[in-house]
């Protein structure tokens, strides 16, 4: 079995990496909070519909809804959902032309972590369902 041809691992496996990589820039920003011009910086964040065409083969289920037989309704979208992007101030510098704030980057660094471990946690469990269908629970 390869695991990193699996959709769902080898997504996880981005996110992992991407939030890993995000946790060293924000430690920088932090070990810089007192370097005079010093500016924080932060990742682009990843593109959910990019990545999941990226693991997802063109014939493969797309996630529409679909119909076996023509006379089942078929559901079309009327509203796409979509997230606003929203511009956030950025933090004024100080005397120095320090712009890092430790509270933001604090507050990013726990935000990273906790998606990380989500990220593992559901990763340990799809394995875990996995091991379970081949016919060895808890190992």
């Amino acid at each position: 079995m390869d695991l990193p041809g699996i959709p769902l691992f080898s997504m996880l496996k981005e996110r992992m990496a991407w939030l890993d990589q995000r946790q060293t820039v924000l430690s920088q920003n932090v070990a810089n909070a007192d370097t005079p011009g010093y500016t924080a910086r932060d990742l682009k964040p990843v593109d959910f519909a990019q990545a999941l065409k990226s693991v997802t083969a063109p014939n493969q289920f797309s996630g529409a809804l679909m119909t076996d037989n023509p006379r089942h309704i078929a559901v079309t979208p009327t509203n796409q959902m979509g997230f606003a992007d929203i511009d956030t101030p950025d933090v004024a510098s100080n005397p120095s032309g320090n712009s890092v704030s430790l509270e933001q980057e604090m507050i990013k660094v726990a935000d990273t972590q906790a998606q990380f471990q989500a990220a593992s946690n559901l990763y340990a469990k799809a394995i875990s369902m996995m091991k379970t269908a081949i016919g060895k629970p808890g190992m």
